[in-house]
């Protein structure tokens, strides 16, 4: 996978960390998300893998406001598509 759609996932997770209108919850989903992504001890297929495991269970959350589910489906599918290829 590209240093370069990581970047990018680890912009759009940063500003689920940062907004005070996400839950707790799922803050604390993104900042895990977020570690695993950038840790470089493992394989980047694995921690895509890892991520968008997490992702998906929380994107089901009902209490996800609805700008954050929009931003959680648009990293599963950056993932996602980068880890067919």
């Amino acid at each position: 996978m590209s240093d370069e759609s990581f970047d990018e996932v680890s912009e759009i997770l940063k500003y689920i960390m940062e907004n005070p209108s996400v839950p707790r919850n799922i803050r604390r989903a993104a900042d895990e998300s977020y570690n695993t992504l950038n840790d470089d001890s493992e394989d980047s297929t694995v921690r895509a893998s890892a991520v968008i495991l997490k992702l998906d269970e929380i994107s089901n959350d009902p209490n996800i406001p609805i700008h954050a589910r929009t931003l959680i489906w648009e990293i599963l599918s950056k993932l996602e598509a980068r880890s067919v290829i």
